[in-house]
């Protein structure tokens, strides 16, 4: 009982650490304009995808990934600066609605090079099961979690120690402030997008070899992203990262102990509940009213 318990609490984590940082991503854009960018699932398929592509061309995956990331990144900028930027509008349901037809645009593209094949990314240290407290656990998973952890960490470094990241910070606590002392909102603005699109990728490239990858694998891992963000609460970076840990052990223990056709259904139940009961979020800010 103890081993299936570890098990899938394994299988949640591993999960749950891709979905953090695909929340990371949603949270980095909305905190610099407050939109919510339905593209960033597609991000994480370019990871994906173009890693698998490239070492397909000969590159060793080392180089293959970091090329795959960079991809992203470019793909990332090009929509805010020739999609987003062009628009000419602070409107938010409109810029909304341009990622979606970007997300649409950046899936039908990777159809048309990539097809419709499932591909698989070799695992980074191999296949061997390890087991711990008589669960087992793929290398791959570590990978997944090590990354994860990384990456947060260096993200509290980043906005908390350099001048860029404060500048971030600024524009998302209030952007006319942050313009009056020099910052350029449209330069935080595309490094937002930047930004979320390599964390996208770093999320995609890392699950790969476990979860499989195609042209559309970025729906439903970008809507779970989306969940984990709002269950956290949109713009908390701490609420991304326990949101989508939260998310992937709740999906994992409905599937062991429940049933594994209802595991896709649970983020949905989730978000419902939580603008529901707690629009805000776990870790969101109250809205306060001034009588």
């Amino acid at each position: 009982m103890f081993a299936e318990f570890m098990q899938y609490l394994f299988s949640g984590l591993t999960s749950g650490s891709t979905y953090a940082l695909v929340a990371l991503g949603f949270t980095i854009i909305y905190n610099a304009s407050h939109i919510i960018n339905f593209a960033q699932g597609e991000f994480l398929m370019i990871g994906s995808m173009g890693a698998v592509m490239l070492m397909q061309y000969g590159l060793p995956m080392p180089l293959a990934i970091v090329c795959a990331i960079a991809l992203a990144v470019v793909a990332g900028v090009l929509l805010e600066k020739l999609a987003l930027e062009q628009a000419k509008t602070t409107d938010i349901v409109p810029l909304i609605i341009i990622t979606i037809g970007a997300s649409l645009f950046l899936r039908g593209a990777a159809q048309y090079l990539w097809g419709k094949s499932i591909h698989a990314l070799p695992a980074f240290t191999g296949n061997t099961p390890i087991t711990l407290w008589g669960a087992t656990i793929l290398p791959q998973s570590l990978w997944v979690l090590g990354v994860g952890a990384v990456v947060v960490c260096l993200l509290a470094w980043f906005f908390k120690r350099t001048l860029i990241g404060k500048a971030m910070l600024a524009v998302s606590h209030n952007p006319n402030a942050a313009r009056l002392v020099g910052i350029n909102p449209k330069f935080v603005l595309m490094l937002s997008f930047a930004l979320a699109a390599g964390l996208g990728a770093v999320a995609g490239v890392v699950a790969a070899p476990i979860t499989l990858t195609a042209y559309n694998v970025g729906v439903m891992l970008g809507l779970k992203g989306f969940v984990a963000a709002v269950l956290g609460g949109l713009g908390s970076p701490l609420g991304a990262v326990v949101g989508g840990l939260l998310l992937g052990l709740m999906e994992a223990f409905t599937a062991g102990y429940v049933s594994s056709e209802y595991k896709d259904a649970v983020p949905f139940v989730i978000v419902l509940l939580v603008l529901f009961l707690l629009p805000s979020g776990l870790f969101g800010a109250r809205a306060s009213e001034r009588v």
